[in-house]
């Protein structure tokens, strides 16, 4: 038989049961949120950053000014699937305890680690609209689709052999150029990204790359030479040299180099060098002779400190990405300052952490690489043409919206003209009824 408890007993005991179970509930669900918070601590948040506002409004020249160049998107590497690092890791065997190792299941496959960039340079754009990065610290040329991310490599020790990659040129063929300055040769991929040549003639540490379409020049920055090596785009034969070499960065007289890195042509056959020890752009023609420069060292808007990469836009502008300001300037043909984007050092959008590249297309996209945050930043530069149209719709809209207030004004200085009052007939004048 069993014993029962006293009547003034069970309502304690009911208390104390009821107290046990709210304290075991509790427990149970500190326990699932202290698991939750481990989980989500061991695995980082994927995606882009979270920016507190949104970077596509950003523009340039400020408003009122009629925009000219906008903010469009940013690259950093391959996407992470951050999933397949927060799985729980396979227990070593005996023998790997024994010798130290990992075990196979744990090992990192390298053909399939997601890279990421770390020290991109040189930049370029092929005809496709697929962007080209070579990273000096990864040693691999990035490919990225900027509608979709999606990207591919070209990887040292898998499709080539890198030693320290600096610029990139692409030609009206999609042949791929890739400046090798430790190993003093350019290499020359096909469209399919297969190694079909390389340029070593006269070489000791190319830099900044660019290719003269009509006229078949490629123009190669060495800037250990002080010069501008002129080869034949398809011979590989080197046919001049552009600069006095030989005098160890310090020359600094019209024509001559102080460590060049970059080198872009325009639609004339112009060349244009950053002579970046000298903070100032050198301005050639298509044989080589001197024709003018712009820049001198300085920390304010329009002056140069380390500039380095340089690129021309559809309309004849001239943009230089400087080191050590963290800026990109726009110039016009005649060196005059026209805008430029970021203001002291930083990695919000707009703003840049050793700017050293700058890329344009003919979509008018402009990429830049800046080295320490590792990433690419894509702006839209506005031509000319839609500048004036922007323009006059917005003198249009100003010269009706006047028109309107004139309108609005007279019509308020008009006086209302007085309401016709007709009286009711009196039944006094009322005409007799026939």
């Amino acid at each position: 038989m069993i014993p029962t408890l006293p009547i003034r007993t069970r309502p304690a005991l009911a208390l104390l049961l009821l107290f046990l179970t709210i304290l075991t509930a509790s427990s149970v669900a500190r326990a699932a949120r202290k698991k939750k918070t481990a989980s989500t601590t061991t695995q980082p948040a994927a995606g882009p950053h979270n920016f507190p506002f949104d970077p596509t409004k950003l523009v340039w020249p400020s408003p009122p000014n009629i925009a000219r160049v906008r903010w469009a998107d940013y690259f950093a590497g391959e996407k992470i699937d951050y999933s397949q690092y927060a799985a729980a890791k396979h227990k070593a065997s005996w023998m790997d305890r024994l010798a130290g190792s990992q075990p196979d299941a744990d090992k990192t496959n390298l053909k399939k680690y997601p890279f990421q960039l770390v020290g991109p340079f040189g930049i370029a754009v092929d005809s496709k609209g697929l962007l080209y990065v070579a990273d000096q610290k990864v040693g691999a040329v990035f490919i990225f689709d900027p509608k979709t991310h999606d990207t591919q490599l070209i990887r040292n020790g898998f499709e080539a052999h890198f030693g320290w990659i600096n610029g990139l040129a692409i030609d009206d063929d999609d042949r791929l150029f890739v400046a090798d300055g430790k190993m003093h040769r350019v290499l020359v991929f096909s469209p399919q990204h297969q190694l079909t040549g390389q340029v070593t003639e006269g070489l000791v540490d190319p830099v900044g790359l660019a290719i003269d379409t009509e006229n078949r020049f490629l123009y190669v920055a060495d800037t250990q030479q002080d010069q501008v090596l002129v080869f034949d785009a398809d011979t590989y034969k080197l046919l001049r040299r552009m600069g006095t070499g030989g005098k160890n960065h310090f020359l600094t007289s019209p024509g001559d180099f102080a460590a060049p890195q970059g080198v872009a042509v325009d639609k004339d056959g112009n060349v244009y060098v950053t002579d970046t020890l000298n903070d100032r752009v050198e301005i050639f023609d298509a044989d080589g002779n001197f024709m003018s420069t712009f820049g001198k060292p300085g920390d304010g808007p329009g002056y140069f400190a380390r500039p380095k990469g340089i690129a021309i836009d559809g309309d004849g502008h001239i943009w230089v990405a400087d080191e050590m300001q963290d800026r990109l300037q726009v110039f016009n043909s005649e060196g005059q300052l026209l805008t430029y984007i970021g203001w002291g050092h930083g990695n919000l959008p707009g703003q840049f952490s050793a700017l050293v590249g700058v890329a344009i297309d003919k979509q008018n996209r402009v990429f830049t690489t800046e080295q320490y945050p590792g990433r690419v930043q894509e702006f839209r530069y506005v031509t000319d043409a839609e500048a004036a149209e922007e323009k006059a719709k917005e003198e249009q809209e100003r010269k009706s919206a006047a028109d309107a207030r004139r309108k609005s004004t007279a019509a308020a200085a008009v006086p209302a003209k007085p309401e016709t009052v007709t009286a009711p007939p009196q039944p006094g004048n009322a005409s007799p009824q026939g």
